[in-house]
């Protein structure tokens, strides 16, 4: 049975997990300049390729922190329908702020897919 103290777990594990989206998201932004930075400059080929690797790590973390949160907002709203089914005292804050993490994780699943 789902009981308050996991639905604020895993609400806080979705925030969590877009914060992770964001900062990846930003890290390969400013590693690709980085990279472009250093093709325009003529940088030494070894320095240029350990750059495409940490560039190439970073955009593989993307994907991955997409799957993870798929996962945890699939789970949360399971948590969140077992808690709204079993009508459990106390539990109308942590439902409100499960629904809103839930809305803006979809917010970012959305803008990620445009």
């Amino acid at each position: 049975m789902a009981t308050i103290r996991n639905l604020k777990i895993k609400t806080s594990t979705c925030k969590r997990i877009v914060k992770e989206l964001n900062s990846y998201e930003k890290e390969v932004e400013t590693e690709a300049a980085k990279t472009a930075e250093m093709k325009e400059r003529g940088a030494d080929p070894y320095d240029l390729k350990q750059q495409e690797n940490v560039l190439a790590e970073s955009r593989m973390m993307v994907p991955d922190c997409r799957k993870r949160l798929e996962a945890a907002l699939t789970d949360l709203k399971a948590t969140l329908a077992e808690i709204k089914e079993s009508n459990q005292e106390r539990a109308e804050v942590e439902e409100a702020e499960a629904e809103a993490a839930i809305t803006q994780v979809e917010t970012v699943a959305q803008t990620a897919e445009s």
